[in-house]
This record gives structure tokens, sequence and C-alpha cells, in this order.
């Protein structure tokens, strides 16, 4: 997928190269259509309704402000009276008495009795209960002092605590305070401050309600009923004082909100701080509260014009001039729209026809008919990435992985055959013009070979810096015998082509015939053995299986074959610990069913040990002859397996972590990869170290040095962040929230969202909605 979005930018940017060149009749004709299909009629019709019609529209926008604003009034008046309603009913609830609040049982269904007063309201942010003269102060979360609420919790910037207590303790009548910033703990809200005395207009209260509303709930109500109104909007006192606002624009001064506050209800046009403003004001008669908008009269005829004409009037008549001319148009566009069909019937039929660029059409043919061939071009490369991954890992259970395989030839449909390895090395290599190797020449020869008379078929990729070449190569199904022959007469071929055309022979390392492809890893290992242990001389082909044969070794002693010491010495120099731990295993076995004197053990054991620190010392792991006398000496075989496993498997880890920190950036495209593809359920360490010819061992170390956390609790963090933002900004249900980030077990993923953060995801989801304050 991410190589045909490569070819795909590389394509648009081929067409903004060359799209400069064209002086074309047809681009100008488009650019001259539109702009007689566009421009003419915007102006006309503009001019024709702001000349006739503006001063109509501003008359309905204002009314239809004012029935909006009565509104507003109508609503939050409405909250108001459930506010006082609320404090009247606290003051005579039997639950809320000092006495019972004061009783350490009854004060638990009290503060329960405020929860659900706390509730009865949507602009109610916090409720608090105080009775005068006394040390604590009630709300549904329970009891705390006044002190502490105040001083750390509720902290008011411009409102001191104390004279915030003796408001408390001293007022007889209703007081609000205008919105302003109180802090909450580490955050900071607009709140407006609501006292009611308790009980309600008696001369001589008791108590008093403390009601903290957010500003942001009552602008976001008054911005819900004004529908995205454009002007400042205005919440005023008797006195003028603002008690909260939304303003769009250029804020006014005080004087100028003191003489809003004194205009009755209706439309108003007047001049504030200096300036034309259009004025639509309503008075509430329960509290004296003036509700208002303002807009300047240069914007609000702005708005009248560009939101009600240009975009309905214009876009209607833009819109069926638009459609009248194309259709006009796309009679005669016609030709090159038949170009591109005739260009698809020329592909179905399998014809290679250029055409001459005359206009935009017919190179977007040639365009793409480029593009085409460049993606054929591709293939090769795809191919050998495929390859290089069966030679190294054998074949992945990996379904994207699989496929890409088939469709590039290496595994045909029929699955049919058998499979095998080669490995081909050059003394003395061709060289191009400057001296140095030409590896394009055999890479040219030797990436693709079909032979139809022996019905095989031969890939090869160049896998190393020194001058070899691995060949996969896949047989017909066919006997042992013939299997033989076949392969005679494949490299009796190969070694007159390349002879032909390079002057030179390749030493040629053959490895097991399988019948499956899973194991070409396996031939590949055994082809690289061969190779390594040909005999010196001429040029000539090493098979793996006769390498035993070569060991002057008495048939009366066990020896472990010399086959199996060069496969694991092979499986250590390619870094595949896998099959490494699986010879060892074999061979301790095989050494367990054998009658052998302890000398000739030791003897045999000490052969393995010495293969494995061979390769230890070709790579330059010195630390380990340190502890070669630890190695040797073991009571048990089970011990000394124990000791060459580890041993084996730090080699190996060093061989591939030479080969992965040559490419720096790898780790990079795999964070990435896995930022990208989190929710892919079939996300997984072994799954991404086949897609990037990595091993698991090594993609587990370093994604941890990268992201400071393992594989497993990297993707569930992200899978869980994305839960809790989906829960708090859609109204999907809980199951399909979790499938879509991958997760599978619903169940699973609930207790481990709970342990994490404390919560269900449904009373996250409910915690986050109130409070309008997601964290994630």
């Amino acid at each position: 997928m991410r190589y045909f979005k490569i070819k795909a930018n590389t394509l648009t940017q081929y067409i903004s190269k060359y799209w400069s060149q064209y002086k074309s009749r047809l681009l100008f004709k488009y650019a001259a259509s539109y702009i007689v299909m566009f421009l003419v009629p915007l102006t006309v019709v503009t001019i024709f309704i702001y000349e006739n019609a503006a001063y109509n529209l501003r008359s309905e926008i204002e009314r239809a402000n004012l029935n909006q604003l009565t509104q507003v009034k109508l609503t939050i008046d409405g909250h108001m009276s459930d506010l006082y309603e609320i404090a009247s009913r606290i003051s005579y609830d039997e639950h809320l008495t000092p006495y019972m609040m004061s009783d350490p049982y009854h004060s638990r269904e009290g503060i329960n009795t405020l929860a659900s007063y706390t509730a009865n309201s949507s602009i109610v942010e916090q409720l608090f209960l105080y009775y005068h003269d006394r040390n604590e102060i009630y709300s549904y979360e329970g009891m705390t002092s006044p002190s502490t609420l105040f001083n750390r919790v509720y902290k008011y910037h411009n409102w001191s605590s104390a004279s915030l207590m003796k408001a408390l303790n001293e007022s007889d009548a209703p007081l609000i305070r205008p919105a302003e910033p109180v802090s909450i703990y580490s955050r900071e809200e607009a709140l407006l401050t609501l006292l009611i005395p308790i009980k309600p207009n008696d001369p001589y209260p008791y108590g008093a309600v403390m009601f903290l509303l957010k500003e942001a709930k009552l602008t976001g109500l008054m911005d819900t009923i004004l529908n995205q109104y454009k002007g400042n909007s205005y919440i005023l006192s008797p006195t003028g004082e603002v008690l909260t606002s939304n303003t769009n624009g250029t804020s006014l001064s005080s004087e100028a909100l003191a003489d809003i506050a004194q205009l009755e209800t209706g439309i108003h046009s007047i001049r504030l701080d200096g300036e034309a403003q259009s004025v639509v004001a309503v008075k509430s008669t329960e509290n004296g509260w003036s509700y208002a908008t303002t807009m300047p009269t240069y914007q609000f005829f702005e708005s009248v014009v560009h939101i009600k004409t240009l975009i309905m009037l214009v876009f209607a008549i833009a819109a069926l001039t638009g459609i009248v001319a194309a259709i006009i148009l796309a009679r005669r566009q016609y030709h090159p729209i038949k170009n591109l069909i005739d260009f698809a019937r020329l592909q179905t039929g399998g014809r290679d026809e250029t055409l001459k660029v005359r206009n935009e059409w017919e190179w977007i043919t040639q365009t793409f008919r480029d593009y085409k061939a460049r993606i054929h071009w591709q293939t090769p490369f795809v191919r050998n990435q495929c390859l290089m991954l069966l030679l190294k890992h054998g074949k992945p259970n990996d379904p994207e992985i699989e496929r890409m395989i088939k469709e590039t030839g290496l595994e045909p449909p029929d699955a049919g055959g058998a499979y095998f390895s080669a490995v081909l090395s050059w003394d003395s290599p061709p060289e191009d013009e400057s001296g140095q190797p030409d590896h394009m020449l055999h890479l040219e020869l030797l990436s693709q070979l079909s032979f139809p008379e022996l019905g095989v078929q031969v890939y090869g990729v160049e896998f190393s810096v020194r001058d070899r070449f691995a060949l996969m190569v896949l047989l017909p199904d066919q006997s042992p015998e013939q299997q033989e022959v076949t392969i005679n007469r494949l490299f009796g071929d190969i070694r007159a082509m390349l002879q032909e055309q390079t002057d030179t022979l390749p030493h040629i390392g053959v490895g097991t015939i399988y019948p499956s492809l899973s194991k070409i890893n396996q031939s590949f290992i055994e082809a690289s053995t061969a190779l390594d242990y040909r005999k010196p001389g001429e040029p000539a082909i090493t098979f793996f299986d006769q390498l035993q044969n070569e060991q002057a070794v008495s048939q009366e002693t066990f020896w472990l074959s010399k086959k199996t010491i060069l496969k694991l010495e092979q499986s250590l120099k390619q870094g595949n610990e896998p099959l490494a731990q699986s010879m060892l295993a074999g061979m301790v076995q095989e050494i367990k069913q054998e009658s052998l004197s302890v000398p000739i053990l030791r003897l045999i054991c000490f052969d393995i040990l010495n293969t494995i620190l061979r390769v230890a010392a070709d790579l330059g792991m010195q630390g380990v002859f340190g502890r070669v006398p630890a190695l040797t000496s073991f009571d048990t075989l089970e011990e000394f397996e124990s000791k060459l496993a580890m041993l084996a498997g730090e080699v190996c880890r060093q061989v591939n972590h030479q080969t992965e920190t040559s490419q720096p950036s790898l780790i990079n495209d795999l964070v990435a990869y896995v930022d990208q593809n989190y929710a892919d359920y079939t996300l997984s360490l072994e799954h991404i170290a086949l897609r990037f010819s990595v091993s698991t061992s090594y993609l587990s170390r370093s994604f941890k040095e990268k992201t400071g956390m393992n594989f497993t609790h990297y993707i569930w963090l992200l899978r869980m962040n994305e839960v809790k933002r989906l829960l708090v900004s859609t109204n999907d249900p809980l199951q399909i929230i979790i499938e879509r980030v991958g997760y599978l077990d619903a169940p699973n993923f609930i207790r481990k969202f709970k342990k994490d953060s404390g919560l269900t995801p449904g009373q996250f989801r409910k915690q986050h909605c109130q409070s309008n304050t997601p964290s994630y």
C-alpha cells in the first residue's frame, strides 16, 4: 500500500512539473467560461440586492435577533428562578437544618440531599450550604472548613476570603457577583457567584446558599439561542455592571454599557464610544437584568450582504449558470474523453501505441501509460525484498507478505514441486570501466531466469558485499533421480551463460532440496556452508549433502557429522538463533543415544564448543573467552546444553546487532508504523519483525530504548488514549469503540481500563462529558 502511495505522489509531481509547458486553448476556454459564469452574475446580483433589499433584510434580522434575545431572557430568568426555588426548598428541608447537619449520622443524609439539589440545575457548577458563625460548609462532596475551601480549592482572584465570609454571614438579601476568575486546584475558571440567604425574604436569616455558575454555560446558552450571532452579547445588572459577556469584536467601555442598561426593550441605533451601533435590548422584570446584543452598523450591513445575499442568491444563480455552461462545454470536450476510452481499449487489446501529445487530455493519457510502465519496472525490487525475507527467515505467517510472494511469482499458484537455494561467488568478478566489480551485470543476468525445457524457474538477489548472489530455484515435481539430472543440467546452462557474458565462472554452493517454501532459509544456510567449505582450485559446484562424505573418520567410532557442525556454524554466522538452538538440541540428543566413554564424550562436546567460540572470535567477542573454564566445566549433558544455548544466543544477537545497527533510522520507521497501525488487531511484535526483516529480540530491545516502554505496553497506551478520546468526543457504543481500536475482547479491555484509570469506560465518559474537560 505504501508503495502505491509513493508512486501516486510521483505522478502528481510529474504532472505539476510539465503542466506549465502547455499553452492550451482548452485551458483558456475553461478559465474564460468560469469567469463569465461566476463573475458577471455575482457582480450584478450583489449590486441589485444591496440597493433594493439590504434595509428590509436588516429589519427582518433585527426582529429575529429581538425574538431570540427575548428567548435568552426567558430561559436564563427561568434558570435563576429555579435557583431561588432550590434555596427556598433547602431552607425548609428537614434534612438540612443546622441541627441535623451537626449530627454525624444524619449529616450524611443531608449531603446526599445537597447532591440531588445540585443536579436539579444544568447551569450550577457547585452548590454550598453555610450556617452563620460556624466553621463548616457543606456540598454534595462532603463537609470542609470555609478557610480550606476558599484558600485552597476555590480561590477567588478579586474577592478575599475575609470579604467572602463576611458576605456569607451578613447578607440578608440575594447577592450576585459578576463572572470573575477563580482558581480551582490547578485550573482556572470564570464563575458567577450567587448568594441567597436562608430563609429567603426572612429579615433574620440563619445561613446562606452559595451557587457557583460557569460563565461558559451561560454564554454557551446565549450562543445557542442567538444562532452564531457575530456581534457582542451582554447580561447587565441594573447598575450597568457586566455579569457575563461574549465579545466577538471590540469591547465597549463601562460608560457605554451603563447606557445600554438603561435602554428599554426594543431595537436601537445609537452611538457608543463614538461609533454607530445596532443594539437589541431586552429588560427582565423579575430581577432588573438587561440582555443586550451590539454590532457596529458597518459590520451589520456586511453580514447582511455576505451571509444572506452572496451565500443564498449568488450560490443558486451561479450553480444554475454553471450547470448549463458545464453541459455545453462537456459536448465540446467529448473528444479528449474518447481518447481515454480508446486508451483503455488499447490496454485491453495489448497494443503499445504512442500518441502525439496535443492537449492536456492526451498528455494525461500518455502519462498514465508511462506510470503503468514504471509499476512494472518496480516489480523486481519488490520481488528482491520478498526473496531476501524468504532466504533469511523462511516463509512468514503473514497474509500480506504471503500475497506479495505469490504476486511476484516466487511461489506458483499450484504450490507443487520443490525448492532449494544456491549461492554463487566469484574469485575475480567482472569489472566495469572504472575497475570496480560490476554487480549490476550479475544482477541483470541472475535476477530472473526461466528454463522452460527443464520446467525450472530461478530468482536471484545480491545479498552481501562479498560478490555473492543467492538463487532460489523452483523445481518441477519429479523423482529424486530426475531432480539430480535437472539440477546438473540447470547449473551447466547457468555456467555456460555466465562464461559467455562475463568470461568468468563462479563457485556454486547448493543447499538441500525441500518440498516446502517454508524451509528455503535452511537451504540458503546450507548453500552458504557448502560454498565456504568448497575445495580449492577450479570453480566447481559443491553440494551440501556431499560434505559429510568427505570426512576421514572411522565408521567404528561415533562422531557428529561434519554436515551438522557446518550447518551449526553457518546458522550462527547468519544470526539465525532458532535454527542454531534447534541444531544444538539435536546434537545433544544424538550424543545421548550413543554409549560413549567419558574422554570421547568430552572431546565431542568440546568440538561443538570450539565451533561456537570460533564464530565468536570472528565477531570480535573477546569477552566470552574469559568464561571458557566455566563453559568446559559440566557434570551432565543437560548442563552443557544449557551453557551452549546461552552462548549461541549471545553470538546470534551480536550478529544481528552488527547488521541492524547499520540502519539508524530503522527504529524510527518501526515506531511510525506502529503509530499508524495500532488499531490493527493482528499487529504483533512478530508481524513487524517480519515486515522490516529484523529479529524480534532486536526489535523488542530497540523499541524499549526508543520509547521507554515495551512493545505491548506502548500499543495498550495508544489504544486506551484513543478510546478515551472517542468516549468524550462521540456517542458511539462502547463495543464499537473498543473494536475500532483493534481490541476484540471487550470484557478484558474494560477490566484493564478500570485498573489503569480507576474508572470503567462508562464512568469515564459520564465524568468527562459532565465536566467538559477531557483528559487523555
